[in-house]
């Protein structure tokens, strides 16, 4: 294994020292030790720092590496500094046999060869000299990372564990902070996730790694995303540090969205969806709208408002989690026509939602998390009928499975609500004499009509005379431009787009003593599909 050191170039590493031998014995003879060619002396300077060092092998003395074509020599100081390792434990052995066969421990001590790079281990052993060493790119790092492990280097590991991430995104070097990944919503993601299987034992990331007969550990190829854009992690790093980032359309909003997710950087994809909060002057409180496709169960909580005439009133409120440090009135935005209100024979009074498609499945995940809020059971289905089905999870999330709505969910018709049907503007008519029935309680003991529009924080529509009534009705045919304002009983409306509060009140009869109805803010409704017919587009114009 030794090497003739007379075709090979030579580094002699000491104490932070990289002169000959014979110079330092030059310089303090009084500390000579006269045993062999590789003896080494320490000035008096140094003896505060040696004495720190824990003495794993003799501190004076000086020990061969061969790494690849060049000769290194390492004090037992410097060895000694970062230990247990391959080196202490190679030389001790060493040490430890020449002892037991009574020999001369400097003509015993061989010259330790490794088939590594050179030019990487100047570094490392610049290391074990004390001095910091940064890595300068992703394979830099990547090469003192692995012969780290190699070497079995614990302190080495340790600093390049606290060093910048370095990747590549898209063809592009990239040195990240590890400051950055902090935050709690943004940790753990891609790179921590990788760099942990990274900085995992050698005998994990070497498989089947035999030491002794050895000569160069398996390659590791430095971190790199090479399929997702560089412009847009740039973005995502600006973002991190906490600036602002221009969202110059939804296109690019939905790229930013696509990358945060795919590095599970899951503050970032909060503060990326779309959302607006504002105070709302009228109801006193802070508002926030989102999209029914972004709510997640984590963020959805209950804010209660008893009543005299309704104790079990309340709001469901949202706050976006990692992001928002308190909840707020939740607007919910559900489009895509993904909404069919039904009018019973009450007219406004007797409304009803259905929801189709993948709209059905997220509003009853989200009425079953509002159960659990409420202390509820998520499902009203039986045990042993779930159990046959095999759980509650195979069964499908509709509003119906839960305790706190139908199918048909009930909805509350605000006046103040702002309604398009059909490209005109709507206005909530005055009861007719059907309507006047359930706001009275003659027709509709079970309505929430019955409990008074004021335990819910709307306001009640007025029941007025015949002529009041046609007075009202003109009225609101002028001042909506001729929009239909007279009860749509009987009718179905799709809805474009629709947002909407969440109501909680009590309810008697009902699955449970709760329930949960929808209150509409906003809504862009059809009542045919000739008018739907007649809004669309040609395609190319």
């Amino acid at each position: 294994m030794a090497s003739n050191s007379r075709q090979s170039s030579e580094h002699s590493f000491g104490l932070g020292h990289s002169q000959s031998q014979s110079q330092m014995a030059h310089q303090t003879p009084q500390h000579h030790h006269q045993n062999n060619h590789h003896d080494t002396q320490i000035t008096e300077s140094s003896a505060q720092v040696v004495s720190k060092i824990p003495k794993i092998l003799p501190h004076e003395r000086v020990f061969p590496i061969q790494i690849g074509c060049e000769l290194f020599k390492l004090s037992g100081a410097s060895i000694s500094s970062d230990a247990p390792s391959y080196f202490s434990q190679y030389f001790e052995n060493q040490i430890r046999q020449a002892q037991e066969n009574g020999e001369d421990i400097g003509t015993a001590i061989r010259t330790l060869y490794i088939d590594r790079d050179p030019v990487t281990f100047k570094d490392i052993s610049l290391h074990l000299q004390g001095y910091h060493v940064q890595p300068r790119d992703a394979t830099h790092f990547v090469r003192l990372f692995a012969d780290a492990q190699f070497y079995s280097l614990p302190k080495l590991m340790s600093q390049l564990y606290e060093e910048s991430v370095f990747t590549s995104v898209g063809h592009r070097e990239f040195q990240i902070p590890r400051e950055l990944f902090s935050d709690p919503g943004n940790t753990p993601n891609f790179f921590s996730l990788g760099f942990a299987i990274f900085f995992s034992t050698p005998e994990d990331l070497f498989p089947g790694l035999d030491r002794e007969g050895l000569l160069r550990p398996p390659s590791i190829m430095p971190p790199s995303v090479p399929l997702r854009s560089a412009e847009t992690f740039a973005e995502l790093l600006h973002m991190l540090r906490g600036y602002q980032v221009n969202i110059r359309s939804e296109t690019h909003r939905a790229e930013l969205l696509r990358d945060a997710r795919y590095f599970n950087f899951k503050g970032l994809e909060q503060r990326l969806i779309p959302h607006n909060i504002s105070y709302n002057q009228s109801r006193n409180r802070d508002e926030i709208v989102l999209r029914l496709r972004d709510i997640l169960k984590s963020g959805i909580t209950i804010a209660m408002e008893p009543t005299n005439v309704d104790p079990l009133a309340g709001w469901v409120t949202y706050g976006r989690p990692y992001v928002d440090d308190k909840p707020y009135e939740l607007v919910l935005e559900i489009g895509e026509e993904a909404t069919k209100l039904h009018f019973g024979p009450g007219g406004t009074t007797t409304v009803r939602a259905e929801f189709i498609g993948n709209a059905r499945t997220r509003i009853g995940k989200m009425f079953e998390v509002i159960a659990t809020k409420l202390n509820l059971p998520p499902t009203t289905q039986p045990l042993g009928l779930l159990m046959a089905k095999g759980g509650a999870s195979s069964q499908p999330a509709t509003p119906g499975n839960t305790p706190l709505a139908e199918d048909l969910i009930r909805v509350i018709m605000d006046p103040e609500a702002s309604i398009v049907l059909d490209g005109k503007s709507w206005v909530l008519p005055p009861p007719g004499p059907e309507e006047e029935d359930v706001l009275l309680g003659g027709q509709g003991q079970d309505s929430p009509m019955s409990m008074g529009f004021s335990a819910m924080g709307l306001q009640q529509p007025q029941v007025q005379s015949r002529k009041r009534r046609r007075l009202l009705l003109d009225d609101s045919y002028s001042a909506g431009g001729g929009g239909g304002s007279i009860s749509p009983r009987g009718e179905e409306w799709v809805v474009r787009n629709g947002l909407w509060r969440l109501r909680i009140q009590g309810v008697k009869n009902g699955k449970a003593s709760v329930e949960c109805v929808l209150v509409p803010v906003k809504l862009d409704a059809m009542s045919s599909e000739q008018v739907r017919n007649a809004q669309r587009g040609f395609l190319g114009g």
